[in-house]
């Protein structure tokens, strides 16, 4: 199994238009981006999308993907579903999976699509292409928001979707333990009400056992990523983690 993390950014991405900040000015200056949240997950030829990100396009293109197994929504807002539009003319039917609640609020934007509803509750498994899924509730207010759990030949990932750090005990136990935590964490420091930072998503990490975190869903609030990446386990774009022979193995994008 692998998984790609296909946009490690916030909802307007890095760089952001019109910003002039140090992040900003430095992505542009040396040519790097943090494109919009979505991850891929690939076992065999098969692959599924958490999230489909407004850049889905360019990021299917660039790591040539051209039919994908399924798609699973974490939540109604527009940098982890818009991209699924992109499926229009390309392919029909795509079998997407959340729960009835994220179903009805994304549904009303995507009437010109047709796709397979796949409804699911929360704590709930079920299976794609030999992959265990469960999803379980975060917080994430306004909306309703879920994370992913991902389990495969006795490894186990877990994503915590957009969330704060007032996550349900419940959620917290179904999240124990992973191999890898991808954690949304929009800014080194500082409250938000809907986020975590970095600070949070570490001290998360710690509680949970991770074997290993990653930060994600980043905004332009982290100095330019070669000063991130040494203060703090900072994604980047097209970053791969490979499962096999009971070990982790890990690539950068280019």
């Amino acid at each position: 199994m692998m998984i790609k993390l296909l946009g490690t950014g916030d909802s307007p991405g890095t760089p952001i238009l019109n910003c002039h900040c140090k992040t900003c000015e430095d992505a542009r200056r040396k040519g790097w981006e943090r494109k919009r949240f979505s991850i891929l997950v690939k076992n065999g030829d098969k692959f599924i999308l958490i999230d489909t990100s407004p850049d889905l396009r360019r990021q299917l293109l660039e790591n040539n993907v051209e039919r994908v197994e399924a798609v699973i929504w974490t939540h109604s807002h527009f940098d982890h579903f818009s991209g699924f539009g992109e499926f229009y003319r390309v392919q029909e039917n795509v079998e997407v999976y959340t729960t009835p609640s994220i179903h009805e609020s994304i549904g009303k934007f995507m009437q010109f699509l047709s796709y397979r509803k796949r409804e699911v509750e929360e704590f709930q498994s079920f299976k794609i292409s030999d992959i265990e899924f469960t999803l379980f509730p975060v917080n994430h207010p306004p909306v309703d928001a879920v994370g992913v759990k991902i389990e495969w030949n006795g490894f186990k990932v877990v994503v915590t979707g957009d969330t704060n750090s007032e996550i349900d005990e419940k959620s917290l136990s179904e999240m124990e333990k992973p191999d890898l935590l991808i954690a949304n964490a929009i800014a080194p420091s500082g409250k938000f009400r809907k986020h975590m930072n970095a600070k949070e998503a570490m001290l998360l990490g710690e509680r949970l056992g991770a074997k290993k975190i990653v930060l994600s869903h980043l905004g332009h609030f982290y100095p330019p990523h070669k000063s991130a990446s040494k203060l703090f386990p900072v994604g980047e774009d097209y970053q791969e983690f490979y499962f096999g022979e009971g070990k982790l193995y890990e690539f950068f994008g280019d």
